[in-house]
């Protein structure tokens, strides 16, 4: 059982950067392939990131391809997601979570564990 807890969040200008933070317990992260999701109020949750394991590869979607990198440090087992030139849309609340492979997904429901998230406010 890995337990997620993200940090980092704020409220900032648009324009600014934030790097959220994911700390793993309960278990190793290096044989997961992570992920970043948000959800906005009345929204659904949003793929927003994600890392594979075994070759570090990652995968964005548009909204956030070339603001956004994933990284993960693995003796820390830690994951990040260092925003930049934030936008007003990119307000929601964050969520890390851990798949129980090593493969890529977008899909919320391939994912087995999740954190409790960390609220991200851009005000213009």
């Amino acid at each position: 059982q890995v337990h997620l807890i993200e940090s980092g969040g704020g409220s900032v200008q648009d324009g600014s950067s934030l790097r959220l933070s994911c700390a793993a317990s309960g278990g190793s992260i290096s044989s997961h392939a992570m992920g970043w999701f948000r959800q906005a109020p009345g929204k659904e949750r949003e793929f927003v990131a994600a890392i594979a394991w075994a070759n570090l590869a990652t995968y964005y979607p548009d909204s956030v391809k070339g603001r956004f990198t994933i990284s993960k440090d693995d003796p820390n087992n830690m994951l990040y997601l260092q925003m930049n030139n934030l936008k007003p849309e990119d307000t929601a609340i964050y969520y890390c979570a851990a798949r129980q492979d090593e493969n890529l997904s977008r899909r919320a429901n391939d994912y087995a564990y999740w954190g409790q998230g960390t609220q991200v406010t851009v005000s213009s």
